[in-house]
């Protein structure tokens, strides 16, 4: 994520057996299970009600029927999830919603809510190790945007981004960091990731866009309904689906991969320039990473309002504000690239709890240079420099990267020192192991999670090196380390003029 201011079998099984579990039921000669309460949280450092326990949550089916009247819009999600203790009630993650019914296999159960939390209690526990499907029935209001009850914004300030972003024609949605629950009833916690599939119903004048492949399309009574379906795991937080009067794209990237882009039709015009440049940019991330783009499609979706100001890695569908795209290449290209490459390192490989969301933003961020560094539009090195002078700085304020002392850090505070991190360990291990740790990392963890010293393990194993006093001093330490190579590079007060654009 960016803010403008500053392909698994058992992933296809899932989706294609969720239908049948709606009658599971405890296998034959089983005694029914003498379950507990599902851990009402997994105990997110920053962000502490965050996740719930007690299942692994494998898929999500999300539908909503929008009407443009009305704020409001009737939906659905149904979860199939894994035990994975014996449950005799458990929770997902809820806000701003109007919970109308909730059924465990088929069945009606009890539920409450309390706090952005949904309890639900099946007519029987259920037995460790089993499959479940859980289906609401909700009301989403696109009015509703509570503010993260993890974020502490200064005195005065009020958190700006929402998770409905409303256009005059349409929405979109922005669920990072912790708020993609207010959009639909999950387990909204990057290390439980799913496959997920999203029906949308519109006027027969608008299209729905949302992550993964459009495998159903049909039109009744003047209302279409769209069918999306990505089949790789992700995180909730940066699921999109949004509806507008949209046209569409179609290109061919490398090795066939297929691009579908979306821009608001008043502007497809102004934004064709930078659904172009799509192609050329995931050629440039694939050969420098070395790794094959990670899912089966790409695009770039302009979202017609301002979405609140940020650009997000929405994986297979990398979400901009409109006007954004419009802008000259030197300007947006490398946004566009910080985004790409989070489809590898965030969606891809997720971040297991926020702490560690420096690999994620530290990834995007440090590409983004390369590229910008590649296509001439300015040095690296003097990129790297003005970034290390503000770092410098703005450490004892926010904290280290790893360890932010505000939940808002991880969408701001974590993508220059992340990248700098980078840099640090490709001066000390030179360029053919910077790229050995890279992609040994990517391809152990991919479709995963993984956590800071996963990284860690990897690299010194790769290196055939101890790093881990070069790790701890840049991603814990209070105060930004020397750079390896740079002795003469300081800190000092940032400047609008010395600060790169960041991205989500």
């Amino acid at each position: 994520m960016k803010p403008r201011n500053k392909r698994t079998a058992r992933c296809l099984a899932v989706v294609s057996v969720a239908a049948a579990l709606s009658g599971v039921t405890v296998p034959a000669g089983a005694r029914p299970a003498e379950g507990t309460p599902g851990a009402a949280s997994l105990g997110d450092r920053l962000f502490p009600s965050l996740g719930n326990g007690g299942y692994d949550a494998r898929s999500y089916d999300v539908a909503f029927d929008y009407r443009p009247a009305v704020a409001t819009m009737a939906a659905r999600v149904t979860m199939t999830a894994m035990a994975t203790q014996n449950l005799s009630r458990f929770s997902l993650d809820s806000a701003g919603q109007r919970i109308r019914s909730v059924t465990v296999n088929g069945r009606p159960a009890g539920f409450r809510t309390a706090g952005e939390k949904l309890f639900i209690t099946p007519p029987r526990s259920l037995p460790d190790g089993h499959p479940f499907v859980t289906t609401i029935q909700y009301v989403a209001d696109r009015d509703a945007n509570p503010a993260s009850p993890a974020v502490k914004m200064p005195q005065g300030m009020a958190w700006p981004w929402k998770p409905w972003v409303n256009a005059p024609d349409g929405f979109a949605v922005m669920g990072q960091a912790d708020r993609s629950h207010v959009i639909f009833p999950s387990n909204d916690h990057p290390s439980d990731k799913a496959v997920f599939t999203f029906r949308v119903t519109t006027p027969a004048d608008r299209t729905a866009v949302a992550n993964g492949t459009l495998v159903e399309r049909r039109t009744t009574n003047g209302r279409t309904t769209f069918v999306y379906r990505i089949d790789r795991p992700i995180p909730t937080d940066v699921v999109q689906i949004a509806v507008g009067k949209f046209t569409r794209t179609d290109a061919v990237g490398p090795f066939g991969l297929p691009l579908h882009s979306y821009a608001p039709t008043a502007q497809a015009a102004k934004l064709a320039p930078a659904i172009a440049r799509t192609a050329d940019q995931v050629a440039w991330a694939e050969r420098t990473l070395g790794l094959p783009f990670p899912y089966s499609t790409y695009g770039i979706l302009g979202a017609p309002s301002g979405y609140d100001g940020v650009a997000l890695e929405t994986p297979t569908i990398s979400t901009f504000p409109a006007a954004a795209l419009a802008q000259p290449d030197e300007k947006e290209s490398p946004t566009q690239v910080h985004e790409l490459i989070h489809q590898y390192f965030g969606d891809t490989v997720s971040p297991r709890t926020w702490d560690d969301m420096w690999l994620s933003e530290g990834h995007a961020m440090y590409y983004q240079f390369r590229y910008t560094s590649d296509r001439g539009f300015e040095p690296m090195d003097q990129i790297m420099k003005e970034i290390y002078a503000d770092e410098a700085h703005q450490r004892p304020i926010v904290g280290p990267p790893a360890h932010m002392k505000n939940a808002v850090g991880v969408l701001f505070d974590t993508d220059a020192p992340g990248a700098l991190t980078l840099y640090a360990l490709r001066q000390v291990v030179g360029d053919q192991t910077f790229q050995r740790i890279e992609r040994t990392f990517y391809t152990t963890y991919r479709y995963g999670s993984a956590t800071t010293q996963d990284y860690i393990a990897v690299a010194n194993r790769v290196s055939g090196r101890n790093l881990t006093g070069l790790f701890d001093a840049w991603l814990y330490g209070a105060k930004t380390p020397p750079m390896p190579g740079h002795p003469d590079w300081t800190g000092r007060q940032p400047s609008p003029s010395a600060t790169p654009s960041s991205a989500h």
